[in-house]
């Protein structure tokens, strides 16, 4: 019987763990933190065997394969003992995938994945589709594979997941844009962080799709430097294509066969030009996928976007409180504060990835009133804007932050909750972050 060994119980840990067990591993599960007790009961209702709190080496070093969490590093130092003993490390997607025939559609990018995800998801089921949601949002897909197959898989993946993997093969990859992000885990350096995005493309061969955003001038290089045998779909906004996905006045087109689907702009219930990039790439995958154009159609003027991404809040004081807590970079936050109307009392901060925030200078200086910080250490923002902002706060928690935005918004304005950072210096995760500011907005 193999060993499989699993990094981190988390939920794509713990999905692997299910996994292996039901194909005849072996398995343990280490995690060196605290596992939580909803994943606690799930291994022990399982029977697999774990440890908390510690990386047993005796434990780990004597597996034929390894599953690791995402977020663990390749340079720890486990990992790189796992790999001197010769060990393959997969990553969870890698791993429910070589399980798994269903057809894959895969979505990453910096900014619009989830979104497009969810899409693509809503447009397949909405069509009758037998189609599970899983990957970086939802369950992990190993937990998917373990409960039950599905004909079509539709993946949100990050660069993480993509770094570890080495058959995984999507129908149809999906890269929504690439701006920098994570340079902290890519040595600083943005064409390793390019790399592993163009990793969805690698394994795809001449009778898969890969579509991808046309304006993006970091994918268009990348295109050059990275294979790509998949077929390219591009789509864009800013110019006729003669095949792909592009606008025609107020009509987007999909030209990828002989008839040319028409989809009105005015069909699409989701707002701003990313949120219109990630309609078009949506729109693409599925028209891929034979589906007609009356449910394309359909499901995206029923489409509701994610919590925590360009949330309207309320509106109180004829001020709108808007929760974009999921912006954990500048180009999200680009987004958000380019589909503000009006001035913005700009709530931002965080853990820093190596954001450069001089990039929003042009938009800060056109539309932000006051910047009120959320951080633990917020100096990079303040030495950005200090120059074009006279309004600057520091604050330590978000009750504090809504209440001085109340304070300083007039009538006609928008607080905008959108960080350009991780959230790991003062809240759990993105979620906690974006719950805590609706629970301080509806306080007010």
């Amino acid at each position: 019987m193999n060993r499989l060994v699993i990094l981190g119980a988390g939920e794509s840990g713990v999905g692997a763990a299910l996994l292996g067990m039901q194909k005849g591993y072996q398995v343990f599960v280490s995690d060196k933190g605290e596992i939580a007790e909803i994943f606690k009961k799930q291994l022990q209702k399982n029977k697999i065997p774990f440890e908390s709190g510690q990386h047993s080496e005796l434990m780990i070093l004597n597996a034929d394969l390894v599953v690791k969490s995402p977020g663990i590093p390749d340079k720890s130092p486990l990992v790189q003992k796992i790999l001197a003993h010769h060990i393959p490390i997969i990553s969870e997607i890698e791993f429910a995938a070589t399980e798994s025939d269903e057809k894959i559609v895969a979505i990453t990018g910096s900014n619009g994945k989830t979104t497009t995800t969810l899409l693509i998801h809503k447009i397949l089921k909405d069509a009758g589709y037998d189609v599970t949601l899983a990957g970086n949002i939802g369950d992990s897909y190993a937990k998917s594979v373990a409960e039950k197959k599905h004909e079509y898989a539709v993946l949100e993946v990050s660069s993480f997941q993509l770094d570890g993997i080495k058959t995984f093969k999507p129908h149809i990859a999906v890269l929504t844009n690439i701006t920098p992000d994570h340079l902290d885990r890519y040595d600083y350096q943005f064409d390793k962080y390019i790399a592993s995005k163009f990793r969805i493309a690698m394994n795809q061969t001449e009778t898969d799709f890969f579509i991808y955003d046309a304006d993006d001038e970091v994918i268009r290089a990348g295109l050059e430097k990275h294979q790509v045998r998949a077929i390219k779909v591009p789509f864009s906004i800013k110019k006729k294509l003669n095949y792909g996905t592009y606008l025609d006045k107020q009509n987007m087109m999909i030209q990828t066969s002989e008839n040319i689907l028409t989809i009105p702009q005015e069909d699409i219930s989701l707002e701003g030009k990313h949120n219109l990039k990630n309609a078009m790439a949506a729109a693409t995958a599925a028209h891929l996928l034979k589906i007609r154009k009356e449910n394309i159609r359909e499901s995206m003027m029923y489409f509701e976007n994610v919590p925590h991404r360009m949330e309207k809040v309320s509106k109180i004081g004829g001020v709108t409180y808007i929760n974009d807590s999921k912006a954990t970079n500048i180009n999200s936050t680009f987004y958000a504060l380019d589909s503000v109307n009006g001035q913005a009392v700009w709530i931002v901060g965080g853990q820093d990835k190596g954001n450069d925030y001089h990039e929003l200078l042009p938009l800060v200086n056109e539309k932000v009133k006051a910047i009120i910080c959320l951080g633990l250490d917020n100096s990079k923002i303040i030495n950005a804007y200090q120059n074009i902002i006279d309004l600057m706060v520091e604050t330590q928690s978000m009750e504090e932050a809504v209440r001085m935005a109340y304070q300083l918004a007039e009538k006609g304005d928008t607080v905008l909750l959108s960080p350009a950072c991780a959230s790991f210096d003062l809240f759990k995760n993105y979620e906690d972050r974006g719950n805590q500011f609706k629970e301080a907005v509806n306080k007010l």
